[in-house]
Protein backbone atom coordinates (compact mmCIF):
# COMPACT_ATOMS: atom_id res chain seq x y z
CA UNK A 1 0.00 0.00 0.00
CA UNK A 2 1.23 3.38 -1.14
CA UNK A 3 0.15 6.97 0.06
CA UNK A 4 -1.22 8.92 -2.42
CA UNK A 5 0.40 12.05 -3.54
CA UNK A 6 -1.89 15.29 -2.84
CA UNK A 7 -2.85 15.88 -6.75
CA UNK A 8 -3.70 12.60 -6.46
CA UNK A 9 -5.94 12.58 -3.68
CA UNK A 10 -7.55 16.11 -4.92
CA UNK A 11 -7.83 14.20 -8.24
CA UNK A 12 -9.71 11.57 -6.64
CA UNK A 13 -12.23 14.20 -4.57
CA UNK A 14 -12.93 16.08 -7.62
CA UNK A 15 -13.83 13.35 -9.89
CA UNK A 16 -16.01 11.70 -8.21
CA UNK A 17 -19.47 12.76 -5.92
CA UNK A 18 -20.42 9.71 -4.01
CA UNK A 19 -18.84 8.50 -0.51
CA UNK A 20 -19.18 7.65 2.59
CA UNK A 21 -19.76 10.32 5.74
CA UNK A 22 -18.73 9.42 8.91
CA UNK A 23 -19.95 11.23 12.34
CA UNK A 24 -20.29 10.54 15.76
CA UNK A 25 -24.02 10.13 17.75
CA UNK A 26 -23.87 9.71 21.83
CA UNK A 27 -20.35 8.00 21.11
CA UNK A 28 -21.13 5.55 19.00
CA UNK A 29 -19.75 5.96 14.93
CA UNK A 30 -22.04 5.96 11.81
CA UNK A 31 -21.34 5.78 8.32
CA UNK A 32 -23.78 6.84 5.57
CA UNK A 33 -23.42 6.82 1.74
CA UNK A 34 -23.97 10.64 0.16
CA UNK A 35 -24.18 12.65 -2.71
CA UNK A 36 -21.09 15.21 -2.45
CA UNK A 37 -19.51 17.91 -4.59
CA UNK A 38 -15.79 19.52 -3.37
CA UNK A 39 -15.31 23.03 -3.66
CA UNK A 40 -11.87 23.76 -4.77
CA UNK A 41 -12.09 27.07 -3.91
CA UNK A 42 -13.34 26.93 -0.13
CA UNK A 43 -11.52 23.65 -0.25
CA UNK A 44 -14.44 21.72 1.66
CA UNK A 45 -17.15 19.12 0.73
CA UNK A 46 -20.81 20.29 -0.31
CA UNK A 47 -23.97 17.98 0.39
CA UNK A 48 -27.71 18.59 1.81
CA UNK A 49 -29.52 16.27 3.90
CA UNK A 50 -33.65 16.30 4.95
CA UNK A 51 -33.59 17.41 8.84
CA UNK A 52 -32.81 13.79 11.02
CA UNK A 53 -30.32 11.64 12.32
CA UNK A 54 -27.77 13.06 10.47
CA UNK A 55 -27.92 16.59 10.54
CA UNK A 56 -29.00 16.76 14.32
CA UNK A 57 -25.69 14.50 14.77
CA UNK A 58 -23.45 16.97 13.31
CA UNK A 59 -25.03 19.73 14.74
CA UNK A 60 -24.64 18.18 18.09
CA UNK A 61 -21.01 17.09 16.91
CA UNK A 62 -19.72 18.94 13.72
CA UNK A 63 -16.72 16.52 13.69
CA UNK A 64 -17.25 14.61 10.44
CA UNK A 65 -15.48 12.68 7.84
CA UNK A 66 -15.87 11.86 4.25
CA UNK A 67 -14.36 8.15 2.78
CA UNK A 68 -13.98 8.05 -1.01
CA UNK A 69 -13.07 4.84 -2.89
CA UNK A 70 -12.27 3.81 -6.28
CA UNK A 71 -12.44 0.04 -6.01
CA UNK A 72 -11.16 -1.94 -9.45
CA UNK A 73 -10.60 -5.34 -7.41
CA UNK A 74 -9.06 -6.02 -3.55
CA UNK A 75 -5.74 -5.54 -5.00
CA UNK A 76 -6.35 -2.51 -7.21
CA UNK A 77 -7.85 -0.14 -5.27
CA UNK A 78 -7.71 4.15 -3.86
CA UNK A 79 -8.95 5.92 -1.56
CA UNK A 80 -9.27 9.31 0.05
CA UNK A 81 -10.40 9.94 3.80
CA UNK A 82 -11.13 13.80 4.62
CA UNK A 83 -11.50 14.77 7.79
CA UNK A 84 -13.49 18.46 8.64
CA UNK A 85 -15.81 20.12 10.70
CA UNK A 86 -20.20 20.28 9.32
CA UNK A 87 -20.91 23.63 8.87
CA UNK A 88 -24.30 23.72 8.39
CA UNK A 89 -25.32 26.83 5.77
CA UNK A 90 -28.56 29.07 5.58
CA UNK A 91 -30.66 32.03 3.28
CA UNK A 92 -28.91 32.54 0.16
CA UNK A 93 -25.15 31.05 0.61
CA UNK A 94 -27.57 27.78 0.75
CA UNK A 95 -29.37 28.63 -2.35
CA UNK A 96 -25.99 29.17 -3.79
CA UNK A 97 -23.96 26.68 -3.17
CA UNK A 98 -26.94 23.74 -3.39
CA UNK A 99 -27.08 25.31 -7.19
CA UNK A 100 -22.95 24.71 -7.52
CA UNK A 101 -23.63 21.13 -5.79
CA UNK A 102 -26.50 20.19 -8.68
CA UNK A 103 -23.61 22.02 -11.90
CA UNK A 104 -20.82 20.65 -10.46
CA UNK A 105 -22.24 16.97 -9.85
CA UNK A 106 -23.92 17.14 -13.58
CA UNK A 107 -20.61 18.37 -14.77
CA UNK A 108 -19.00 15.19 -13.42
CA UNK A 109 -21.56 12.58 -14.54
CA UNK A 110 -20.75 14.09 -18.17
CA UNK A 111 -17.17 13.82 -17.98
CA UNK A 112 -16.92 10.37 -16.46
CA UNK A 113 -20.43 8.82 -17.35
CA UNK A 114 -20.88 10.86 -20.74
CA UNK A 115 -24.31 11.12 -20.11
CA UNK A 116 -26.38 14.45 -19.40
CA UNK A 117 -28.79 15.19 -15.95
CA UNK A 118 -31.08 17.37 -15.64
CA UNK A 119 -32.43 16.95 -12.40
CA UNK A 120 -30.51 16.47 -8.96
CA UNK A 121 -33.28 13.80 -8.27
CA UNK A 122 -31.38 12.03 -10.87
CA UNK A 123 -28.08 11.36 -8.97
CA UNK A 124 -29.62 12.10 -5.46
CA UNK A 125 -32.08 10.02 -3.69
CA UNK A 126 -33.14 12.49 -1.30
CA UNK A 127 -36.21 13.48 -1.38
CA UNK A 128 -38.55 16.38 0.07
CA UNK A 129 -42.22 15.83 0.49
CA UNK A 130 -41.16 18.01 4.30
CA UNK A 131 -39.43 21.19 4.70
CA UNK A 132 -36.68 23.02 2.92
CA UNK A 133 -33.31 20.82 3.01
CA UNK A 134 -30.16 21.41 4.51
CA UNK A 135 -27.41 22.32 2.74
CA UNK A 136 -23.87 21.92 4.29
CA UNK A 137 -20.46 22.46 4.20
CA UNK A 138 -17.54 20.56 5.22
CA UNK A 139 -14.49 21.85 6.19
CA UNK A 140 -11.68 20.26 5.12
CA UNK A 141 -8.71 19.89 8.17
CA UNK A 142 -7.17 16.95 7.21
CA UNK A 143 -7.05 14.69 3.64
CA UNK A 144 -5.10 11.42 3.25
CA UNK A 145 -5.34 8.98 0.34
CA UNK A 146 -4.26 5.06 -0.12
CA UNK A 147 -3.68 3.14 -2.94
CA UNK A 148 -2.82 -0.77 -3.38
CA UNK A 149 -1.66 -2.24 -6.80
CA UNK A 150 -0.48 -5.66 -7.79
Amino acid sequence: MTDLTSSEVLNILNDNYTGHLGFTVEGNPFVLPISYYYDKEEHAIISYSAEGHKIDAMRKNPSASLFIAEVQSVYNWQSVLVHGTFEELKGTDAKQRLHQFTEGIQSIIQNKEDRETEFISEFSSKGYSHGVPVVYRIKILKITGKRKET
